[in-house]
């Protein structure tokens, strides 16, 4: 095997503008895509647990539908499909400053919807296994559905479910390989072109991974920095053993 090692440093310790360009694109729809997908499984996750069926059987299609399907299929056919039957087509928005070109937002927009999907499961999941003891407690001290929720269900609902949401973002940062599939020019189809160019496959390769491998770290010790600060918060509710509520206290901040 003909490894060059001064290729493999140089675009680890030196890479060129276009290959830090797919990188910073890899990050941002990763961010992005996170940030909507979980407000998107928020909203699912409420509507999937609505007595409502105009709620509740629309959610549970689009998690059946997203959760069922490979993420793959998901983005060639919001991004091709749609386009194709001309239902709908992503054309680039210019802010001025920027401009987002279609793929991309094709691409966070299928990211997004698959996140949202296992987002409202374990949002759900994390909802229903706080304590009903608590719920009826909270009640019959005259709170409203949405206090409830807001004050003592959804803070005990995110401190069970934090370190799952940080697995997810995990697994985002790889996925969003996949939207070169479109043509977005994130890191993995940056490096295809460059290797196109220079045929050193294995240690372009090499040196991406490697990266990837990076960024997952730096999240897991931002991730292990979150759940430390969070860990220690006071609870919305003194709570004993049993799980009965002694009071409520207001969460920092409220009144």
């Amino acid at each position: 095997m003909n490894f060059d090692w001064s290729f493999f440093w140089h675009y680890l310790l030196l890479p060129s503008g276009v290959f830090l360009h797919g990188l910073m694109l890899t990050v941002v729809i990763s961010i992005v895509s996170q940030i909507l997908g979980s407000v998107l499984g928020l909203a699912a996750a409420f509507a999937r647990r609505a007595r409502a069926k105009w709620l509740n059987l629309p959610a549970r299609a689009y998690i059946w539908v997203m959760r069922g399907t490979p993420l793959l299929v998901q983005i060639v056919f919001i991004y091709t499909g749609f386009a194709a039957a001309q239902i709908f087509r992503f054309n680039d928005i210019n802010l001025g400053f920027m401009v987002i070109s279609g793929n991309v937002q094709a691409g966070i927009v299928a990211l997004s919807l698959n996140e949202g999907a296992y987002m409202a499961e374990i949002i759900r999941a994390g909802i229903d296994a706080v304590d009903f003891g608590q719920t009826e407690a909270a009640k019959s001290l005259g709170m409203t559905h949405w206090m409830l929720m807001r004050r003592v269900v959804l803070p005990q609902t995110l401190r069970m479910i934090l370190p799952t949401i940080g697995n997810q973002f995990n697994i985002m940062l790889k996925n969003s390989t996949l939207v070169s599939i479109i043509g977005v020019p994130e890191l993995l189809l940056v490096t295809e072109t460059i290797n196109s160019a220079t045929f050193r496959t294995f240690e372009l390769y090499s040196v991406v991974a490697l990266y990837f491998l990076m960024l997952t770290t730096i999240w897991g010790f931002v991730q292990h920095w979150i759940e430390t600060r969070i860990a220690p918060a006071r609870m919305p509710a003194t709570v004993r053993p049993k799980g009965e509520i002694l009071s409520f206290h207001p969460v920092a901040g409220e009144q």
